[in-house]
């Protein structure tokens, strides 16, 4: 009998470890303009207020626990986590300052303004995109991650403004959607070197893993192209080294479970990924099929009078992107959805800096964003309700 009950007892244990493990952690990201303590409070007085309301409508949402099904069994945590890159604009930022005080001596009052103006809110956004200013972010941003994800915590990332930009560069550098035999292949290699790849199979990976800083297998161009190290033999010696810096540089795999962007400016910064004969176009193709096929989901939810909440684009059906895009999805469970029609009842001034005080307006349009999201893309009635309401398309 007591052997029977230690037994039950240690089951039970199992069970409620089973469905303690696994948390979600929200993981928030800010723009620009937050590089003085000011600005920095702001944002994170803001989160901090956002956050329990968002936790509460992703809980309270029985629709999301049925199309998906993990926050139906994970625990939110309660915490916010904060990610600040902020203050690492502020050197730059100053002398911009310092060199606009100089033409204030020699300006008209109207060309200063505009000039303070686009110092002031530009700035930082121009300045995060710069490869030098961004790869540490990123860098730092994936730390923070693999500390979660070792902590047993899946990751939402929410990136608010320009910080919608690092959750772009985050996904486009450090998801594992490297094939490296398909890779190497369309970076005509010869034979010598295919042979070998396919006698030395390594994990897929990120684009950071192949990077000199981390891997030594090339490095990426400004135009996007990975240029590889030119000495074979060292670049033999470092491709059977890439599980390992796979590990180090990349996210952790499978913690990403999605990406909240919200008051995006993001197609006005980086429309030249609509050009067909831009590099990275190739790369950014492969990335959504594996969005899609790895059951992640991209939200953006902008309000309606916010200036700078630009759409991403029409929502299309997976039909449709894959045609788009000359790719074949294979058992897709990922959503990229669009909502950038909210109305936050702020005056359009003051929209864009309204996520925080609209906070219940704009936590609902994520929830509502997240659950249309998958009905349009996999609950047939809906999408064609939705596609007949909107039968225009906009490209991709």
């Amino acid at each position: 009998m007591k052997k029977i009950f230690v037994l039950l007892f240690t089951l039970l244990i199992g069970i409620n470890s089973a469905n303690a493990a696994g948390n979600l952690s929200f993981v928030y990201i800010n723009g620009s303009n937050n590089n003085d303590k000011k600005m920095h409070d702001w944002y994170f007085k803001g989160v901090e207020k956002l956050h329990p309301v968002m936790r509460k409508k992703f809980l309270k949402n029985r629709a999301i626990k049925k199309y998906y099904h993990g926050i139906g069994n994970l625990n939110i945590k309660e915490e916010p986590v904060i990610f600040f890159w902020g203050y690492n604009s502020k050197q730059d930022l100053a002398y911009v300052k310092k060199q606009l005080e100089i033409s204030k001596m020699v300006s008209s009052s109207g060309a200063y303004l505009v000039r303070s103006l686009i110092t002031q809110y530009m700035h930082d956004a121009i300045w995060v995109q710069k490869p030098h200013n961004m790869i540490p972010i990123l860098d730092e941003l994936n730390e923070k991650i693999k500390a979660e994800a070792n902590s047993g915590n899946e990751v939402i990332l929410y990136g608010y403004s320009a910080g919608t930009f690092v959750t772009y560069e985050y996904m486009f550098n450090k998801l594992r959607y490297l094939n490296l035999e398909k890779l190497f292949s369309k970076l005509d290699m010869d034979e010598d070197f295919m042979n070998f790849i396919k006698a030395n199979p390594q994990n897929d990976t990120c684009i950071s893993a192949m990077s000199s800083e981390y891997g030594g297998i090339g490095t990426v161009s400004p135009a996007g192209h990975i240029i590889l190290n030119g000495n074979k033999k060292q670049l033999k010696e470092n491709y059977l080294k890439l599980n390992k810096m796979t590990e180090k540089a990349c996210a952790p795999d499978g913690k990403i479970r999605g990406i909240v962007n919200f008051a995006s400016p993001l197609p006005l910064f980086y429309s030249d990924i609509s050009d067909e004969n831009y590099a990275p176009n190739y790369y950014n193709r492969i990335m959504i099929k594996y969005i899609l096929e790895n059951g992640i989901f991209m939200i953006t939810v902008n309000f309606k009078e916010d200036p700078l909440g630009f759409p991403t684009s029409n929502n299309l059906t997976i039909k449709d992107i894959a045609n788009r895009l000359d790719l074949t999805i294979e058992n897709p469970s990922g959503v990229i959805y669009d909502n950038s029609g909210v109305w936050s009842k702020r005056m359009f001034p003051f929209a864009h800096t309204s996520y925080w005080t609209a906070r219940r307006a704009f936590s609902n349009a994520v929830v509502k964003s997240f659950v249309n999201g998958y009905k349009f893309q996999y609950d047939e009635k809906f999408q064609k309700k939705m596609l007949k309401k909107d039968s225009k398309k906009l490209e991709l």
